[in-house]
């Protein structure tokens, strides 16, 4: 069920390529830092093609490979978003020259290059040591009743 529907997302992704770009997909669109990202291709339907290298971004941690294929021309793997939130751009050559393109988002807000002073002075460091607190003396407490050692249930005797 799961390869019908990604065969007709395929088909669907396909038909509303332009003509010379490349029909492929990138999902999610949004991902959570360092979350896993999927691609696919399929060379022999509407405007997809053979890959001639890995997906590449700066989003990604590691750039993504075609390990997986099937019918159609299927092509596909999954890779890992970065951490480091933000809009990117993914990227892959195929193997006719063309250069298929897609973008995908990072989660978050992205950290600014400016470091922000802090809000208020830090505190003053002590000048005196704290007095330790008296140490309380231990209540004791004795025991009521005999021990409780089991009911022996598990006791085994031998008799010869």
């Amino acid at each position: 069920m799961f390869t019908e529907f990604l065969t007709g997302a395929a088909l669907l992704s396909a038909s509303l390529v332009a003509p010379g770009d490349v029909g492929w997909s990138l999902w999610p669109s949004e991902v959570a830092p360092g979350g896993e990202m999927h691609v696919e291709t399929y060379a022999a339907q509407g405007n997809g093609c053979n890959p001639a290298g890995p997906v590449t971004s700066p989003g990604f941690a590691a750039p993504i490979p075609w390990p997986l294929g099937g019918n159609w021309g299927h092509h596909g793997g999954t890779g890992t978003a970065t951490t480091r939130p933000g809009t990117y751009t993914a990227t892959f050559p195929c193997t006719d020259g063309r250069v298929a393109t897609a973008t995908f988002t990072v989660a978050g807000t992205p950290p600014s290059s400016v470091t922000p002073r802090p809000s208020s002075p830090s505190k003053p460091r002590p000048t005196t040591m704290p007095v330790p607190e008296q140490e309380q003396p231990q209540v004791s407490v004795r025991p009521a009743g005999a021990p409780q050692t089991g009911g022996g249930g598990l006791a085994v005797s031998f008799t010869e």
